[in-house]
C-alpha cells in the first residue's frame, strides 16, 4: 500500500510539474512589439537585422611570447572596446582554439569592405598572428542592446 500511495503521489507532482511547465510564462504569452526601440536596432518587421560574423583563426606568424605579444593583446582589447564604443562591434569572444579557431567579432554592418577595414585596425590582424574570415550574418536585432545589457551584470569593466 505504501508504494502505491509512493507511486500515486509521484504520478500526481509529474503531472502537475508539466502542467505548470506546459503554460507559457505570463510575460511571454503575448509579443510586446516596441517600434522605437525595433527602430534603434536597425530591425526588420520580424526583429532582424544584418551583420558581419569574422571568424579570428590562427594567422602565419604566432608572436612569440614577451613584451611584444603583451603589448599586441594589450591593443587587441583596446580596439575591440574602442569599436564597441563607435557602436560598430555588437558582440565578441574568444573560441577555444581548436582546428586553429581563435574568436569572433560580430558587426553592425552589412558592409564587407568596411568590416575589413575595422578588422585591419586590430593589432592580431595587422602582425598576422590572427587572419579574419568575413561572413555576411543574419540574426536578431536585440544582438544591438548586448553592450548595454553587459554593462549591467558585470562587476569590473572588461
Amino acid at each position: 500500500m505504501r508504494a502505491l500511495a509512493s507511486t500515486a503521489f509521484a504520478l500526481c507532482a509529474a503531472l502537475h510539474a508539466a502542467t505548470c511547465l506546459a503554460q507559457p510564462a505570463p510575460d511571454l504569452a503575448k509579443p510586446r512589439f516596441d517600434a522605437a526601440l525595433a527602430q534603434s536596432t536597425g530591425a526588420d518587421e520580424r526583429g532582424m537585422r544584418g551583420y558581419i560574423l569574422v571568424v579570428l583563426k590562427t594567422g602565419p606568424n604566432r608572436v612569440a611570447a614577451g613584451p611584444e605579444r603583451d603589448e599586441m593583446f594589450k591593443g587587441h582589447f583596446a580596439n575591440m572596446k574602442r569599436l564597441s564604443a563607435e557602436g560598430k562591434l555588437v558582440l565578441a569572444g574568444p573560441f577555444d582554439g581548436a582546428d586553429g579557431w581563435r574568436g569572433l567579432f560580430i558587426f553592425a554592418s552589412t558592409n564587407v569592405d568596411e568590416v575589413q577595414r575595422l578588422v585591419a585596425t586590430d593589432p592580431v590582424i595587422a602582425k598576422g598572428e590572427m587572419v579574419a574570415e568575413l561572413h555576411p550574418y543574419s540574426g536578431t536585432a536585440a544582438l544591438m542592446l548586448v553592450r548595454d545589457l553587459h554593462e549591467t551584470i558585470a562587476k569590473m569593466p572588461m
